[in-house]
């Protein structure tokens, strides 16, 4: 092997490892959109920020730190938050497994953090909270979370839910509970969304629950 050949190979190995690493780098990467420095925050996401603790007695956390970049998304985004967790037409263990459904589906770890947590105090299984980590349809469900089950996997897969899933869920929650079940899968989404752009990191200390699903 001459010289100039030695040179090629060394140089195209250079590039293959720059590449790798930038590859990994960017993948690997966490917090896109961390907390913005207090000196640098703009009138409008100061007013936010207030309003933000005024309304929920706690300072900007979680998503609410990505979407601040928006004061206006953010503080809709939070007030509509409130109402879906907390003060929806479904019971509360029937509404965290909706919101777990979710997080599972967007692999969103911060969300699942949070989530699990409150779906074990309202009620649900280990062996629902563990089944939906997995990826799996839980067994022994009861009607109520099958009928959520059904609900929404025919709506984030299909796009649109067949007549007797309808029917069932109107029975069941009637039309106000089965509309705040369309709310809590598209808001829990939209909030998946914002943290998976963000990267936002789980608290320190914190070990992912859930494995990425096959490609």
């Amino acid at each position: 092997m001459d010289f100039n050949h030695m040179k090629i190979i060394v140089a195209a190995s250079t590039l293959i490892v720059m590449s790798l690493c930038a590859f990994v780098s960017d993948g690997a990467a966490q917090d896109r959109l961390p907390p913005i420095p207090a000196d640098k925050l703009t009138a409008a996401q100061k007013q936010a920020a207030a309003d933000f603790l005024a309304e929920r007695k706690q300072e900007v956390f979680g998503p609410f730190i990505a979407l601040s970049r928006s004061p206006q998304f953010m503080l809709t985004a939070a007030r509509m938050g409130i109402y879906l967790r907390l003060g929806n037409a479904l019971p509360r263990a029937v509404s965290e497994f909706a919101i777990l459904l979710q997080s599972r589906r967007w692999t969103q770890e911060y969300e699942w953090y949070v989530h699990a947590a409150d779906a074990k105090t309202a009620g649900l299984s280990d062996a629902i909270i563990q089944a939906v980590a997995d990826g799996r349809r839980p067994e022994n469900m009861t009607d109520e979370q099958e009928i959520v089950y059904e609900f929404s996997t025919e709506l984030n897969e299909l796009h649109s839910v067949t007549d007797r899933t309808y029917a069932r869920a109107v029975a069941k929650f009637g039309e106000q509970g089965m509309m705040d079940l369309v709310g809590v899968n598209g808001y829990y989404s939209m909030i998946s969304m914002v943290l998976n752009v963000a990267r936002t990191p789980l608290p320190a200390g914190s070990t992912p629950a859930l494995k990425p699903f096959p490609k």
